[in-house]
């Protein structure tokens, strides 16, 4: 796949001016999907870089363990459940990436008799438990299959040099392939490999027409970390750059964002920072699960209360349609705007009716409407039905980031509240701060001693 590669390398890395991508930063990529042997659900991640599709397929394989399994000890998988579920979940974002199912799928794998293997050499023994055999091919047993290649040897050339595009006519062979190419995800690269067949599966010429800068690289030459249309892609199936709800025009250009609610969420501590605002398709998901942004890393939070991902209430749906008026998130629109806000929300929108409207919520005739006063006219004491309080899981795939070391859920309680009330103010921590961009008045209660990390 000489040229193919060579624009899936332009997309994913692009053309760095030193010469290529350093070494220390390709090596950081090169790990499979590893299940921590203290949480058999979660996902262990090396070293920073590839939460970036690590976390991701986590907020997905934990919508699948949630909700889709039948088993009630969801934090125990036995090693034959791990595979279904990873595999399925592989697949899952497969076909959300995929535009058409008729164009087929497109998984990237190892050619034939060049899949890795580990030595003993003390470079590689930190991923020793992700490449202690040879990764069989479907048609392959790990007998057959020569170690031509030492995963120490494995360079950035090297790898693109060495792998194998094969084309899935139809889900179901998709899903029998992605089981049998299982070992080949909890190997070395398996991150990448999956990556890769979720690029060539959307389409190289579709991520570019979605993409706000084609000069932006999906992983940052330089410091490693994945871009937010890498993420996008990976949650929506669409490589958009922004977060916000649909597109909106900025000096003549349309800058694209989210279309549809997303099966699990988004929220980033960028936003408490007033860098940008999610929309209400990635902060209001069809399940539980946020995947949580820092500045560096991505970590996800999450809950088995699906009162919190409710339908819509009239007043939210008001308050994101009033807010895609307001693009710079001032809290105010136009006066002139109100009436294609109302006519969007099926409000009465005669124009003598319009009129009396403004002079109720604008008695001053400054010629804005407050986002407060309109809720509170149309939509007053209107009840989320979100529980006062329920358990919450948060999951770091570092293992530095977490207590001994340890990747494992830590859990909490979470109060809501619709109010600030200094008698329950609980630390203000980055993960906290995070997710009041959702719930402003929200105060978590760890069962640790210290709150988990968003690094």
């Amino acid at each position: 796949m000489s040229e193919l590669n060579k624009e899936v390398v332009d997309l994913v890395w692009g053309r760095p001016s030193s010469g290529g991508v350093s070494a220390s930063i390709f090596r950081r990529w090169t790990q499979g999907f590893v299940f921590s042997e203290n949480e058999s659900s979660a996902l262990e991640q090396f070293e920073g870089g590839p939460c970036a599709v690590i976390a991701p397929v986590q907020a997905f394989l934990l919508k699948n363990v949630l909700f889709n399994r039948e088993s009630s000890n969801w934090r125990h998988m036995s090693e034959e459940e791990q595979k279904t579920t990873l595999c399925s979940t592989l697949t899952e974002i497969l076909e959300s990436a995929c535009p058409s199912p008729s164009t087929g799928f497109c998984l990237v794998t190892w050619a034939k008799g060049q899949s890795p293997h580990t030595s003993t050499d003390a470079n590689t023994q930190t991923h020793s438990h992700t490449q202690s055999m040879p990764e069989p091919e479907s048609s392959q047993s790990p007998q057959e299959q020569p170690t031509a290649l030492a995963a120490e040897d494995l360079g950035f050339e090297r790898f693109h040099s060495v792998l194998h595009k094969r084309t899935v006519a139809s889900v179901s062979e998709l899903r029998e392939e992605m089981l049998s190419l299982y070992h080949t995800w909890r190997g070395c690269c398996g991150v990448l490999l999956f990556l890769y067949s979720v690029i060539l599966t959307k389409g190289i010429e579709n991520i570019r027409n979605e993409i706000q800068d084609t000069t932006e690289p999906l992983i940052d030459p330089v410091h490693g970390h994945g871009s937010q249309s890498l993420v996008n892609l990976l949650v929506t199936g669409h490589a958009v750059s922004n977060v916000w709800d649909g597109d909106r025009e900025c000096s003549g250009m349309k800058l694209h964002g989210i279309h549809k609610q997303a099966s699990v969420g988004f929220l980033t501590l960028m936003e408490s920072l007033r860098y940008c605002k999610v929309g209400a398709f990635l902060k209001s998901p069809k399940f539980p699960i946020w995947i949580l942004g820092s500045e560096t890393h991505l970590s996800v939070f999450f809950a088995k209360e699906m009162s919190l991902v409710g339908p819509e209430s009239p007043s939210e749906q008001a308050r994101r349609v009033f807010q895609s008026f307001d693009p710079e998130d001032n809290g105010f629109i136009s006066e002139s705007l109100l009436e294609d806000v109302m006519k969007a929300l099926d409000l009465v929108s005669e124009p003598d009716y319009i009129s009396l409207v403004k002079s109720k919520l604008d008695p001053e005739n400054l010629g804005i409407i407050l986002l407060g006063p309109f809720l509170l006219e149309f939509f007053p004491d209107q009840d989320s039905g979100i529980p006062d309080s329920f358990p919450v899981y948060h999951y770091n795939g570092l293992k530095q980031s977490n207590h001994n070391e340890r990747v494992e859920y830590v859990e909490g309680t979470a109060l809501v509240l619709g109010f600030e009330d200094p008698m329950v103010r609980t630390d203000d921590t980055p993960v906290k701060r995070c997710l009041q961009t959702k719930w402003p008045y929200i105060e978590l209660l760890w069962t640790t001693e210290r709150s988990p990390s968003l690094n």
